[in-house]
């Protein structure tokens, strides 16, 4: 299942060009986007690429290296949720501004510098952010997949505390294109190539009819449409 309206519209990330950030007050300047936090991992393979990219990132590009590599950079709660290590109130990966590399994801600058995706080193999270996944077991044994956006109830009671959301805040619908084709690599790996096709196919179609204007502003919960692949088994 495909939240259309979402993926129709023209979303993008705002990170140091206008981003408030997630604590509870409007904090540009901190340049903190969604880090504030730490990344909480989704599995075991995630926490390892991580670790990995961590071991090798060059420590010109990464502000907290020596504590990285001194104390780790997984951090596990009393009820075994692991996340990337905060320090001085945000990621550990995260670069504050007047670093020499640059404020930001040092994995993401190490992404660039290697030449290679953000994806392969970033936890699975932050690439997926702001397009959200969830599997749901039904009771005849089935799995159903929702692939929609992450909003403030998704991150529990904590989100209720956020001053801004960038899937709320009208200037973030700012886009060039379309938020399916800006992230088009992003939704291949989340879904599959098969579906990644089906569902391609289906909103190119929809674009083209509405002679290629897509949403400027999120649609009203209440109104958006869904979409599930007739054609595939997945």
């Amino acid at each position: 299942m495909f939240d259309v309206g979402f993926l129709l519209s023209s979303w993008r990330c705002l990170y140091a060009e206008g981003c408030q950030g997630v604590l509870t007050g409007p904090a540009a300047d901190m340049a903190q986007g969604c880090c504030s936090y730490g990344a909480h991992f989704t599995c075991d393979d995630d926490v390892e690429r991580v670790e990995e990219a961590a071991a090798n990132l060059d420590v010109s590009l990464w502000q907290f290296a020596a504590e990285g590599r001194r104390g780790g950079v997984v951090e596990v709660d009393d009820e075994g949720t692991a996340a990337t290590r905060l320090v001085d109130d945000a990621c550990i990966f995260l670069n504050r501004p007047g670093f020499a590399a640059g404020a930001g994801c040092a994995l993401h600058l190490g992404a660039i510098r290697s030449g290679v995706d953000a994806m392969t080193l970033k936890p699975d999270v932050c690439w997926q952010l702001p397009l959200r996944r969830y599997d749901s077991d039904g009771e005849n044994g089935s799995v159903t997949s929702t692939l929609s956006s992450w909003q403030r109830n998704h991150w529990g009671a904590g989100g209720a505390e956020f001053y801004w959301w960038c899937t709320e805040a009208p200037e973030a619908f700012s886009g060039a294109e379309p938020l399916y084709r800006s992230m088009r690599q992003e939704l291949r790996a989340m879904i599959g190539g098969e579906v990644h096709a089906i569902l391609e196919e289906y909103l190119d179609a929809r674009t083209a009819a509405q002679d290629g204007h897509h949403a400027a502003t999120p649609v009203a919960l209440g109104s958006r449409r869904s979409f599930r692949p007739a054609d595939s088994d997945s």
